[in-house]
């Protein structure tokens, strides 16, 4: 089994899918409460009761993580957040190999859906949007609910890019047999 990973400090993604290509699981982990998640630690902890959890439910042989933002984009990303999520993304990146006994293999962003076949996007398009209508093109059991204002709850494009990663990553483990 493969596991997919999308981490932020707000919301994680995570999807387990198996050697036939079957979601397992397809979770969005929340963190956006302060009281309950002061911290990247505490954060980091609820993470890794998750992973105690995937333990004992799936055989992981495989994890693939989404890469960080390498590069400031104008105007979304300042120097602290960039930091912050490479901080993150490492903590979590040692836990499941702490957990897993597995070293995480890591997809950019852009990678991951070219390998899927995800249309690129148009001028003025959302690219989570774009990624959310191929996967409910494409994924007969991908499915979210939506907020009283008709847009996908917290969490959904999450699920989603930690989805296109599973399944870039079973791409890469078909071409290492």
């Amino acid at each position: 089994m493969i596991l997919g990973l999308d981490i932020s400090t707000a919301i994680t993604g995570a999807t387990v899918i198996d050697r036939n290509g079957e979601v397992i699981t397809c979770e969005a982990w929340r963190f956006q409460n302060k009281r309950q998640y002061p911290n990247l630690h505490a954060k980091a902890a609820e993470v890794k009761e998750h992973f105690l959890k995937m333990k004992l439910m799936y055989p992981i042989e495989a994890i693939y993580i989404e890469q960080s933002l390498w590069a400031f984009r104008s105007g979304q990303s300042s120097a602290k957040t960039i930091m912050t999520l490479a901080k993150f993304n490492g903590i979590i990146s040692w836990i499941a190999y702490e957990t897993f006994g597995i070293h995480p293999e890591y997809i950019g962003a852009t990678q991951a859906r070219k390998m899927c076949g995800v249309p690129r996007k148009q001028p003025g398009e959302d690219i989570k949007k774009v990624v959310l209508k191929f996967l409910l093109d494409t994924e007969e059991e991908f499915c979210y609910d939506e907020t009283k204002f008709g847009n996908p709850v917290p969490g959904t494009y999450d699920r989603a890019d930690s989805l296109i990663i599973a399944r870039a990553g079973a791409k890469c483990q078909q071409k290492k047999k």
